[in-house]
Formats: structure tokens, C-alpha cells, sequence
């Protein structure tokens, strides 16, 4: 196999490899298959073409020939010649493949599944940088710059991945980078004819070549740091897409309502999140015949771990069917009203989940893309959002009384609600005490949700804060019951397992309260609106609301005769115009409200740490880190400021003064002024050196072969034409020729004054850009570092060369070679 041969193979492989991130956004492998192929047979074209002496673009083409052949293999429309050959409706199914996979992006959450749209996109992807590679790194020997279509690959899971990318594939994609450089580097070094060291001494058959060596140290260090960097800096591992990173199911689904999921959504992330939120905006508008509608339901979160309450994946029917009628599993005594109601979402709320009330019997305006749950009464999508949508649906509202539910008889233990809604994630004795003292003597389910619901009011000491407090059980939800602070998650959950304590089924609920901002019969919800509620499950009833949060602090809270408000709120009057933010001295859930000091974002029961206004303020940190940047940005100003008060020191200096006797009788003593050779040669050197770094920052070109002469000259004849700068530059030249060849330097002259000259002559003839960077950051300190950063590398290379070269000397492979030459 020839050098172009092997490199082009590398190539291929070593863009595949760059693709092993796209493993992190697809449920199967059979993206990976099918990149496999297209790129297998752009790599043999590019093969065949160079075999025959074909020009680049020659390649270029055959190649993209060959990938087109691939892809009509891969992705038939059913009108191909011989199976791969492509005719007019081939290329037109490629366009509608095009266009559906850009639904299907918008549509699907990560982990996606094996559409045919994404497949094509991500085949077309890869075996298109293939080609880009192959003429980089074959084509034009530039393998460097073929990391540039790798790294794109890398940048789709990056963009659209809800977590951190995992490092893995990425160790993968730079190894396959790495392979390329290498395989480069050593065909050109092959074609050279022979390897050597840094120092020019050739490298010995056993002996591995220093600069390779170094280079793939290197190469591992860079890799490693771009893995572990990420992980040991705080913040740049998770981001904004943190609150939806736990939950259950992946996002995924067939689409043809047999299953699927919502997405990995933290509900009370995103709760906490938006109620913490200082600005408030309009999230849904509801328009509904009902007078007093319950709370607008969008998800439920039923499972119980020991970190809180967690949403299971949905699985359900179209939901623009009919829906299953909620009156055929209704007791005696339930008074069911039918409603109807039209949601507009705006594009403030954008989720997998749609905004409906409790037991929605019909839907319109929805495509089959929504599915229904029945169980957990809930509208999802697997391949759309809720973003901008409008729709309306008729719903039953149930109504109960206290006597309806006294009579609804307890659930048996091995009915699959009771077992799946009353399991709790272990014994915990503080709560198992708590129920065991509230519920006892009370005989129904009823009573005994009652007595747990009536528990969580101010008589008890309960309040509502956007905020906790922590403690030192090390539960959560023992921390609450013993604070007793908190909001709509808090009373929500803790509710819920302590009714599941008490053995009877129950979940969270999660939806938007009422409001108050209404216009007739329409309702502008806002994200002060989100709420979190618990319900109740009762045989032949079905799932009954309870809402524990403190009324006062929920703006448009709704209590019922079967769960009254056990704190007697003051009465508010809705009305049109008024704000979302409840009137009166215990308004807490809004921006302006007393508890806004205390906002913070909690996850699930997580309560612990200090609010954001009792932490440090942030204002400090950015002062004193633009305050380091502007000193570090100072440093070359100030490093030639400096030097130039340096010069001209040493220029400025007065000569000596020598007292003589002059021999007169009269015995005084006369002062004779002499000159320090050495000092003035110093001077002139000083003043030369100062001018040529004038030249330097002024973009003036210096000659270090030129004589001072020569190079006073240039500037008198290129760029100066100011006699007074004209004659300091002459000065200057003079003095440090003088300096150099003469016997006795030039003395006498002050070279301060001319510098001086030359510079002002030299600013005004140079734009603004130029002074600019003149006074902030001078060319000329900027060199003299570069050039002393180049000389301390070259003198710790060769160091290390010959450090190493002695070391290698007691190398056992050489003893041995040395051993078998003799």
C-alpha cells in the first residue's frame, strides 16, 4: 500500500471515529452501520481515482458520485435503476428526507430514535466531512486543517444534547484526529529518509525520536486536560440544562400511541425555577365556560425516591380521539358537570406537555403526535412541543362532598393503584409517628387524608416562604415537618407521603392556579401561577385534589368543600385588570411580595444553603476581575514605560566633576567638568536602543545588519521630514557610531532632548491605530517577549536533548545492540 493509499484510509477511519459522539443522541447503532458503508465507498472511489492519476477534481467528483450511489442504496424511493442507480424521484425523496429530518429535530428529544430523516441527515453529515477530509489530508497534505470539518460533527451533540456530552466519544474523535497527524508526520518523515533529533544527531534504529516523542506527550496532555477540565470547573458540566437532567424515560417514542415519553423533565426544577423568576410573563391564556375551573393540570409526578417525588413516562392513545369517559368508573353521589375550554399557549412555555383540565373526554386542533394518559390524566408528545399552540378540548369537572367520600370504601392492598402509589422509599420514624398520631381513631380514608391535610396550617406553626430552611436530620422531608417553611413543592410532597404512609394512594400534581388576571371568561396565566398540589386516590371516585399550600400565598389558590382552607384567608375580589400578585401584607408569591428576600431554586424536597440575597454579592467578583484584566492588559504599557524612564535616566546623567588644583598662590581650587568614557558609550547605546524600539512601536522597519549610520539615514530618507527630527536622528546615529568604532565616544550632546524629537515626529505622521497601540501595547515589548519565550524553549529543548541523550546511554536496549555489534 502506498504513503496516499494509507493515509486516505486513515482518513476514513479517522472520520468515524470523530463520530463516536453522535452515540450519545441516537437510541441504536444503526447510524454508525450506515456511515460506515457511505463512507467506506468514498474512501475506495478516492482510492480508485488516485490509482488512475486523476486530478483533484477528478476525486472530488468521483467521490461525491460514490456517495450518491451510497445513499440511494441506504435510503431506496422505490424508483432506482439496478437498486443504487439514481433517477429524478431519487433525488426528490432525498429532498423530502431533508425536510423531515428538520421536523423531526424539532420534534424529538435526546436519546432519538431511527427515523429515516435523521438517518440520512447524520449519513449525509458524516460521509460529506469524509470527503472534505480526504481532500485536506490527501489531496492538499493538510491533515491540520481536516480537524476543522471533524470537530463539526462533534458540535451537533454538543449543541443539542440536554446533559454534559460524555467524554468518552470525544477521547474517540481526538484519537482519531491524532491517528491522522501521525500517519502524516510519518509518511513525510519517511520521505525525508531519515529521522533525527532536535540537536541534528541522527536517531539510532532502537532509539525513538525526541520531537515524536514530545509530540505524542503532548498530544496525550492535551486530550486529557480538554476531558478532565470540564469536570474539575464548577459550572461547566451541567449549565442551564441541569434542571431537566433527572426524572425518568428518555424522551423517546414510536409515535403511534402505543408509549413513549415527555422527556426527562425535573418538575420541581422547573417549578422552583419559574416561581424564583423576578420577571413576570404571560404563559397560558385559557378561555372557559366553567366559572370557577379547578387548577389547569399539565404533568404528575407519582414515583417516590428518597430524593422526592419523580415523573414516570406517560404512555397512552391519540389524544384527538375520543378519550375514555371518566363516568364509567364514578360512583353514586359524584355530580359530573361537562365543560369546554380553549388553551393558547404562548411562547413562554415550551414542553412536551400540554396544559389541559383534569379528565378531558374530546380534543381538537391536536394531531395524532399527542397522546393521552388515562391514568395519570395528562396530554404528551414524543415528536412536538407546546410552543405557540392553540387548541380546545371538552372536560368533566367532578365535584364531591365530604359524605361521598367518607363512603368510598378503601382501596385493597393488591390493587395495582394501591400498590404503585403507596410505596414509599423506606422507613422513615419521624414520619411514620407523625401519621400514626394524626390518624388515629379516624376510620375512613377521608378522615384520615383530612386530618394529614388540616395538619399543614398556621395553628401547627406552618408557613409559606419561597424558600427553606435546613436542618439537621439529614432528610428532607423531616427537615420540613420540623421547619416548617416552604412553598407549593414542599406542601405538595410532604402531603402526598404522608398520605402514602398512611397507605392510601397518592401522587403530586403540577399545573397553574387560577390567576387573577381575567377578562370575562378568559384567564392570562402567568409563571406566578405555577403550582403543585396533591392527589388523592378513592375507589370509585378516582383522583381527588387537595391543595395544602397556605392559600394567602398563592395567587389564585381554590379551596373545596371536601378540603376547605383550614387558615381562613382574607377574600380577595378577582377582577378584570388586577395583577397576578395577591393584595395585602402577606402577599409572598410575587416579585414585590415580603418573602422575596427569601427566593431560592430547590429541587424536589431539597432544602439547605442560604437564599441568593443572603449570599456574598456577585458585583465584587466582576470588579476585581475586570480590575485584574485591566493590569494585565496594563503590564507591557507599564513594562515600557519602565524602560523608556530607565533610558533616559541613564541618558540624562550629568558628567562627573573632578576639584583640581590649578597652582595659583592663592591657594584655589578650580572645578573641571570630565567625561566617563564609559558612561557616555553607555549612554549612546542606551538612547540607540531606546530609538530603535521607537521604530518598533511605530511600525517603522528595522535592519539589526544596517550600521547606526545606515539606519539614520533610511529614517531621515524614508520617514522623517522635520529638520529638528532630522538632525536628532542624525545625533543619535552619530553618537552610537561613535559609541561602537570610535576611541573616545561622542560627548557633549543631549541625547534625551532627541529622542524626544524623534518620537513626537514618528506619532504625528502615524494613524491612531498605531499610537494606540503604541501606548497600550507595544509592539516592541511584545517582541522582546516573544523573543526571549522562543530562546528559554530552545535552551530547554536542547537541555532536555542532551539530559536525555546521556540518560539513554545506560539504555539497556542500546547495551544490548552495542553487545551484539562487538
Amino acid at each position: 500500500m502506498n504513503a496516499s493509499r494509507n493515509i486516505g484510509v486513515v482518513a476514513a477511519a479517522a472520520t468515524l471515529l470523530a463520530a463516536a459522539p453522535l452515540s450519545a443522541i441516537f437510541e441504536s447503532w444503526t447510524w454508525l452501520i450506515e456511515s460506515i458503508i457511505a463512507v467506506a465507498v468514498v474512501a475506495g472511489v478516492a482510492a480508485l481515482t488516485r490509482l488512475a492519476r486523476a486530478p483533484l477534481w477528478g476525486q472530488v467528483l468521483g467521490m461525491l458520485a460514490g456517495l450518491t450511489l451510497a445513499l440511494t442504496w441506504l435510503f431506496p424511493s422505490g424508483s432506482e435503476l439496478l437498486a443504487f442507480l439514481p433517477t429524478p424521484g431519487t433525488f426528490a425523496h432525498f429532498s423530502e428526507l431533508v425536510a423531515g429530518s428538520a421536523e423531526d429535530m424539532r420534534s424529538y428529544g435526546v436519546e432519538v430514535p431511527d427515523t429515516d430523516p435523521l438517518l440520512f441527515i447524520t449519513v449525509l453529515g458524516v460521509a460529506g466531512v469524509a470527503v472534505l477530509v480526504d481532500v485536506l489530508a490527501v489531496g492538499l497534505r493538510r491533515p491540520a486543517l481536516a480537524g476543522l470539518p471533524m470537530l463539526a460533527i462533534y458540535s451537533v451533540p454538543v449543541a443539542v444534547y440536554v446533559d454534559s456530552v460524555p467524554a468518552v466519544p470525544f477521547v474517540v474523535g481526538a484519537a482519531g484526529y491524532l491517528w491522522l497527524l501521525v500517519t502524516d508526520n510519518v509518511d513525510r518523515v519517511r520521505r525525508f529518509g531519515r529521522r533525527f533529533t532536535g540537536d541534528g544527531r541522527d536517531v539510532d534504529v532502537w532509539e525513538a525520536s525526541p520531537l515524536a516523542s514530545a509530540g505524542r506527550r503532548l498530544a496525550v496532555i492535551g486530550v486529557a486536560v480538554a476531558v478532565v477540565l470540564p469536570l474539575a470547573v464548577p459550572g461547566m458540566t451541567g449549565g442551564m440544562l441541569d434542571s431537566i437532567s433527572r426524572g425518568s424515560g428518555n424522551g423517546t417514542g414510536t409515535g403511534n400511541g402505543s408509549g413513549g415519553t415527555s422527556g426527562r423533565v425535573d418538575l420541581f426544577a422547573s417549578l422552583a425555577g419559574q416561581l424564583n423568576q423576578s420577571q413576570v410573563f404571560d404563559m397560558v391564556k385559557v378561555t372557559t365556560n366553567e366559572e370557577n375551573p379547578f387548577y389547569l393540570r399539565y404533568a404528575v409526578a407519582d414515583e417516590l425516591r428518597p430524593a422526592g417525588f419523580l415523573a414516570r413516562s406517560p404512555s397512552g392513545v391519540p389524544a384527538n380521539r375520543d378519550l375514555p369517559d371518566p363516568a364509567d368508573r364514578t360512583a353514586r353521589g359524584v355530580q359530573r358537570t361537562t365543560y369546554r375550554a380553549t388553551v393558547e399557549v404562548t411562547k413562554s412555555l415550551s414542553m412536551a406537555l400540554m396544559p389541559v383540565y383534569a379528565e378531558p373526554v374530546r380534543t381538537e386542533d391536536l394531531s395524532r403526535n399527542w397522546l393521552y394518559d388515562p391514568n395519570q390524566q395528562i396530554v404528551f408528545s414524543n415528536r412536538e412541543n407546546s410552543r405557540g399552540r392553540k387548541y380546545s378540548f371538552d372536560y368533566v369537572r367532578s365535584t364531591y362532598t365530604p359524605a361521598v367520600l367518607r363512603a368510598a370504601p378503601t382501596l385493597p392492598a393488591e390493587h395495582p393503584v394501591s400498590r404503585q402509589m403507596t410505596a414509599t422509599p423506606g422507613r422513615v420514624p419521624e414520619v411514620d409517628e407523625l401519621v400514626a398520631r394524626l390518624v388515629q381513631g379516624k376510620r375512613t380514608d377521608y378522615d384520615r387524608v383530612l386530618a394529614i391535610y388540616s395538619h399543614f396550617s398556621a395553628d401547627n406553626g406552618f408557613k409559606y416562604r419561597l424558600s427553606t430552611e435546613s436542618g439537621s436530620s439529614g432528610q428532607d422531608i423531616v427537615n420540613f415537618l420540623t421547619n416548617k417553611v416552604g412553598y407549593c413543592q414542599q406542601y405538595a410532597a410532604s402531603m402526598a407521603w404522608l398520605v402514602r404512609a398512611a397507605g392510601i394512594p397518592a401522587r403530586v400534581a403540577f399545573g397553574f392556579t387560577n390567576g387573577s388576571n381575567r377578562d370575562g371568561d378568559t384567564i392570562t396565566l402567568t409563571n406566578l401561577n405555577l403550582h403543585a398540589w396533591t392527589e388523592v386516590f378513592f375507589d370509585g371516585v378516582g383522583w381527588v385534589p387537595f391543595d395544602a399550600t397556605p392559600a394567602y400565598g398563592v395567587p389564585g389558590s381554590t379551596r373545596s368543600s371536601w378540603a376547605p382552607d383550614t387558615d381562613a384567608p382574607e377574600p380577595t375580589t378577582p377582577g378584570t385588570g388586577v395583577t397576578d400578585t395577591p393584595a395585602g401584607p402577606e402577599a409572598s408569591a410575587g416579585p414585590a411580595g415580603p418573602d422575596n428576600a427569601d427566593r431560592e431554586i430547590d429541587e424536589g424536597f431539597s432544602s439547605g444553603g442560604t437564599t441568593p440575597e443572603d449570599q456574598p454579592p456577585v458585583w465584587p467578583w466582576w470588579a476585581a476581575g475586570l480590575l485584574a484584566l485591566l493590569a494585565l492588559l496594563a503590564v507591557p504599557a507599564l513594562r515600557r514605560l519602565a524602560l523608556r524612564r530607565r533610558r533616559g535616566g541613564s541618558v540624562s546623567a550629568t558628567p562627573a566633576a573632578t576639584v583640581v588644583d590649578d597652582g595659583t598662590e592663592s591657594g584655589s581650587r578650580a572645578v573641571v567638568v570630565t567625561v566617563d568614557a564609559d558612561r557616555a558609550r553607555a549612554d549612546a547605546h542606551a538612547a540607540w536602543a531606546e530609538l530603535l524600539d521607537t521604530l518598533v512601536d511605530f511600525r517603522v522597519p528595522v535592519d539589526l545588519t544596517e550600521t547606526p549610520r545606515a539606519t539614520a539615514d533610511r529614517l531621515v530618507r524614508d520617514t522623517l521630514d522635520d529638520a529638528a527630527a532630522v538632525e536628532s536622528a542624525r545625533l543619535l546615529g552619530r553618537a552610537e557610531e561613535r559609541a561602537r568604532y570610535a576611541r573616545d565616544p561622542l560627548t557633549g550632546e543631549r541625547l534625551s532632548p532627541a529622542l524626544r524629537t524623534v518620537r513626537g515626529a514618528l506619532a504625528a505622521r502615524a494613524d491612531r491605530r498605531t499610537r494606540l497601540l503604541a501606548a497600550v501595547l507595544p509592539p516592541s515589548v511584545l517582541l522582546r517577549w516573544r523573543t526571549g519565550l522562543a530562546d528559554s524553549s530552545s535552551r530547554m529543548v536542547a537541555l532536555t536533548g542532551r539530559a536525555r541523550y546521556q540518560l539513554l546511554r545506560w539504555n539497556p536496549r542500546r547495551l544490548l545492540a552495542d553487545r551484539a555489534a562487538r
